[in-house]
């Protein structure tokens, strides 16, 4: 069966392909617009005027809504247990995020809650996190590892994930990050060799996870010890990966881009040699403002990525540390606002190239023939609204595959 959805005052369809520096410009908006859905796909896309004449079948009426193309959350780390509030007052009383890592505080706590809590404990939680996503537009999330860091801790986060894409509509991407932080007492070297050896296979036997990440950073691992693991990963069929750059210059987005990583995520700290060699490949940019705004810190250079000529996307990182949010409203002022991005530009890094960053831009992200219908109806007659209410939820109603899962 077909429906058209009519009456929509700004269609913006993101349509054509990944955007790619000054093209992230243009979100391809047609007024007063409608498209048909058969069978959970966009089937045609126009104005209302071209795609009501003649039509015989069902309709939708949009109300004069701002239509876009579902949001993708393409850098998640949302399967853990307990919270790091405490450490949230540190930081606000001045101590850096690194020097809280270095006294034995940032993500090794959150691994200890999260090995102890059951599969079901996770699970929990995890479907609310998600259920409060869709409400904000979003259609597709990639979740990360990482709070295990040991194998057995890492694979219950997966099973935990594989459950997830088996019960929620909205599509899930896993991504395996057992190379997150360094486990207490460990010692760098060893501990990748351990993951090459052991938890790398073993993640990639599940088939779960289509994705390995590792953290590029100092206190963390080193670009060396990252191109062993992502080379693993690699030879195991995982696409890769970086968290790179973002507390100080790591090497991270060099090495993605050689290792033709899908996606370089943070830049906070990236230099301008590295932005021009990301505007010169497939790479990803992947930037996360809402975890600059809840550290602190100075946001990804965003206007000189678009001006080297990279695709830009945009995610939460929501986590229990540096950024317990995932409010796209939020993410949406602060590109705007702090980040000098236009609201198209906005919206194209929320929608269709956060969906290359996970590899799903060919089949989700836009509004066009042959992707999947997710789309989000605003209260709204404009996309220039999202910013101006600043961190306000305008969403009315979410689509996923032609269904209405919101509102």
């Amino acid at each position: 069966m077909q429906v058209l959805y009519r009456n929509i005052s700004q269609l913006v369809t993101c349509r054509g392909g990944v955007r790619r520096g000054r093209a992230m410009a243009d979100a391809a908006v047609v007024e007063d617009g409608a498209f048909v859905v058969e069978n959970g796909q966009i089937v045609k896309v126009g104005t209302r005027r071209e795609l009501e004449q003649g039509y015989r079948g069902e309709s939708y009426d949009c109300g004069g809504a701002l239509v876009t193309p579902g949001f993708v959350d393409s850098h998640t780390h949302l399967v853990f247990a307990g919270e790091r509030s405490e450490e949230f007052l540190w930081r606000l009383r001045g101590d850096s995020y690194l020097s809280i890592m270095e006294r034995g505080g940032g993500i090794v706590n959150t691994v200890d809650a999260t090995r102890a809590a059951s599969e079901e404990e996770l699970f929990s939680q995890a479907q609310k996190h998600l259920a409060n996503m869709r409400k904000m537009g979003v259609t597709c999330a990639e979740i990360k590892t990482g709070y295990g860091l040991d194998t057995k801790a890492e694979l219950k986060q997966i099973s935990v994930i594989r459950k997830l894409q088996e019960s929620e509509k909205m599509k899930i991407v896993g991504t395996f990050m057992g190379a997150h932080a360094l486990p207490r007492g460990a010692d760098a070297d060893e501990y990748i060799d351990e993951c090459i050896r052991e938890s790398l296979p073993a993640a990639a036997e599940t088939g779960v996870c289509e994705f390995a990440d590792i953290f590029v950073e100092k206190g963390a691992f080193s670009a060396g010890q990252a191109e062993r693991y992502l080379g693993r990963a690699k030879q195991l069929g995982f696409a890769l990966k970086v968290h790179a750059d973002e507390m100080t210059p790591s090497g991270g987005t060099r090495l993605g881009i050689r290792l033709g990583a899908k996606s370089v995520d943070h830049l906070l700290k990236i230099r301008d040699e590295d932005i021009a060699l990301l505007g010169r490949s497939d790479t990803v940019a992947t930037v996360l403002p809402l975890t600059a705004f809840c550290l602190g810190e100075e946001y990804a250079p965003a206007r000189k990525l678009i001006e080297g000529g990279a695709a830009v996307a945009a995610a939460s990182d929501f986590n229990p540390g540096s950024c317990c949010t995932y409010s796209v409203p939020l993410m949406i002022a602060l590109m705007c606002i702090y980040m000098k991005m236009s609201v198209d530009e906005a919206l194209c890094a929320l929608t269709i190239n956060g969906a290359a960053a996970c590899g799903r831009d060919k089949v989700l992200g836009s509004i066009e023939c042959g992707k999947r219908a997710d789309f989000v109806l605003f209260d709204c007659k404009k996309r220039e609204c999202l910013p101006y209410y600043s961190g306000l939820n305008l969403v009315k109603s979410v689509f996923i595959g032609g269904e209405k899962v919101h509102g």
